[in-house]
């Protein structure tokens, strides 16, 4: 398989070195250590300590100070079997869980590491193209890619190149270092919008006019608490100026976003204040300045890069069908068929987004021997690129050998969920132990295997911040709680109808608070509702706009009672942590910031 080599930066300098840590990145990480040092012999003030770890991927973990959640970032969601390898090796050497989790951001995030193994997780990932840099803190996150680009029969072209160039231009760039907010960027090729581009600060999406390719762009687009839909800034950007105009978004951003309420600093709020006629102007205008104060590193960077080169195709043995179980089953929902003929994209469902050791290192030697490429999907799975139609058999024997069959990919199964309280400051419910006990629900259920229902969507965050995307599922879910008598009792406010698409995005309508424990049998009964009142077989989505979201609301009030403690104690409890009396226990915010 061939595979881009890390490039550094433009702003690590020429120094950089294609073997092994650049300078750059070997100063940062001694500096860590240094630091490290300095705490833990009383010597440094713990707030710039947080300061530096945040713009360096490095996460506080809920009351354990001396332990770390790290996120790294893999390149428009591109990985090596060598990453994987990496991943697999520092989750078991440096982790307590012994798991690497994918986020809904195309990032992998290593849980409860200790502070003394940072920089030792760093010096790894690095080593392989991976980066923590600029992972948090209020910077230029993860640039995200639709996960078909390059192999999508819909696009225009491939926009990873495009997302590529972006990233490598932003990493490290002085503009990104002391934004207002956090600033999330992503880029689409294809008619169905797989990355989600109305929630991002910008959404580029793939355009060609006049035979020439460019850009649709999108702007002022975020979930949080007050979660808004992107607005076209421009119908048509040439290639040539897709990062002037982006470094012009960033720079009035980072001019007149707001520094002083934390809540209303995301660049959605200027684009609100100004209007979007406005901000459109003050852009056309930076950009123009942008262009005429332009460096030659500049000019050089903005420059259209070329197409990437076919992936050397793989090898594998022949045997296109399998007997094993499951098989028919994995064929209808992991597989996308590319527009390059006689191969196939196959998704590798992760439950809950975790994967262990064990896994990384499988699916590293499968991917070598079966598919040209591999790359992480805001799905929190994995997805094997130009697998031969040939070898389908083969590989499904293979990942079932490695326990990493699991069908049902993009299905009502498939739920998507944050980290929740087992590790998030700002998390209200474990959000894990709900997806866990809805997907065991959900796979009993003989309804869920109507067509109409596998379509449907569940995503679940911890708390109202949205790092489990729930505003935009038909079935969403944030993390609550209610006060019975004396004691605390875990809740999930329950959302129905999001949904997005290019130019747009539908949140979730809120229709009710649900006990933690009742979650389950409150969605079984949503589920046979719609299947017994949908006309000429309707979709989830399209049956809510007839019938409105709001009219759930009486249906599920049987599922808000609470009975009394000395009946149901486990009522008391939270999803995922069994035994424990419910409290919420909210520290400083960090992942959502």
């Amino acid at each position: 398989m061939v595979y881009h080599a890390r490039q550094p930066s433009l702003w690590e300098g020429k120094e950089g070195k294609m073997a092994g840590l650049s300078e750059v990145v070997e100063a940062e990480i001694r500096y860590l250590e240094a630091m490290i040092a300095r705490l833990e012999a009383g010597e440094e003030d713990p707030e710039d300590f947080r300061v530096y770890r945040l713009k360096n991927g490095i996460y506080g973990i809920r009351g354990r100070p001396e332990h770390h959640m790290i996120r790294i970032k893999l390149p428009v969601g591109r990985i090596t079997p060598e990453g994987l390898r990496v991943l697999a090796d520092v989750a078991e050497a440096y982790t307590e869980n012994r798991l690497a989790h994918v986020t809904t951001r195309q990032a992998v995030q290593l849980h409860h590491v200790h502070r003394r193994d940072v920089p030792k997780v760093l010096r790894a990932v690095n080593a392989v193209g991976l980066t923590t840099r600029e992972a948090c803190g209020h910077s230029i996150r993860a640039i995200t890619c639709c996960p078909y680009a390059g192999v999508s029969p819909e696009e225009p072209f491939d926009v990873t190149p495009y997302a590529e160039r972006a990233y490598r231009y932003f990493l490290r760039h002085p503009v990104g270092q002391n934004l207002p907010r956090k600033f999330k960027v992503a880029f689409e090729g294809c008619a169905t919008d797989h990355a989600r581009t109305p929630i991002h600060d910008i959404g580029v999406v793939a355009a060609v006019e006049g035979g020439k390719r460019g850009f649709r762009i999108y702007v002022g687009g975020g979930l949080g608490a007050a979660p808004m839909s992107a607005e076209l800034l421009e119908a048509f950007t040439p290639e040539e100026d897709l990062l002037p105009t982006m470094l012009a978004i960033i720079r009035l951003f980072d001019r007149y976003g707001n520094r002083k309420v934390l809540t209303q600093a995301r660049l959605k709020f200027l684009v609100k204040k100004w209007g979007i006629a406005a901000f459109r102007e003050a852009v056309r205008e930076e950009r123009r300045v942008v262009k005429l104060t332009a460096s030659g590193a500049d000019l050089e960077a903005w420059a259209p890069p070329e197409d990437y080169p076919p992936p050397r195709l793989p090898n594998p043995p022949r045997k296109p069908f399998s007997f094993a179980p499951g098989f028919d089953a994995w064929r209808r929902t992991n597989l996308f068929k590319q527009k390059q003929e006689g191969f196939y994209t196959v998704t590798v469902r992760l439950p809950l987004g975790d994967i262990t050791p064990e896994g990384l290192r499988a699916l590293a030697e499968i991917a070598e021997t079966y598919a040209g490429e591999i790359r992480s999907a805001i799905s929190q799975n994995f997805l094997l690129r130009f697998v031969p139609e040939e070898a389908l058999g083969g590989l499904y024997e293979a990942l079932l050998q490695a326990g990493l069959a699991h069908t049902d990919a993009h299905t009502l199964l498939d739920i998507t969920r944050c980290p929740g309280a087992d590790t998030c400051n700002l998390a209200i419910t474990r959000s894990r132990g709900l997806a866990q006990a809805l997907g065991e629900k959900l796979q009993a259920l003989p309804l869920a295997q109507d067509p109409g229902v596998k379509a449907i969507s569940v995503k679940i965050s911890g708390c109202p911040n949205s790092c489990g995307q729930h505003p935009i599922a038909d079935i969403g879910f944030y993390g609550s709680s209610r006060k019975v008598g004396d004691r605390e009792v875990p809740h999930y406010v329950l959302l129905l109808g999001g949904r997005t698409r290019e130019g747009e995005a539908r949140f979730g309508q809120v229709v009710g608070r649900i006990p933690a424990h009742r979650v389950p049998e409150a969605v079984e009964a949503i589920l046979q509702r719609y299947l017994g009142e949908r006309q000429n077989g309707e979709s989830f989505q399209a049956y809510l706009d007839r019938v409105g979201a709001a009219s759930f609301k009486a249906l599920l009030e049987q599922f808000q009672e609470i009975p009394p403690y000395a009946e149901t104690p486990e009522f008391y409890q939270d999803l995922g942590a069994e035994g424990e009396a419910f409290s919420v226990q909210l520290g400083r915010g960090e992942c959502a910031v």
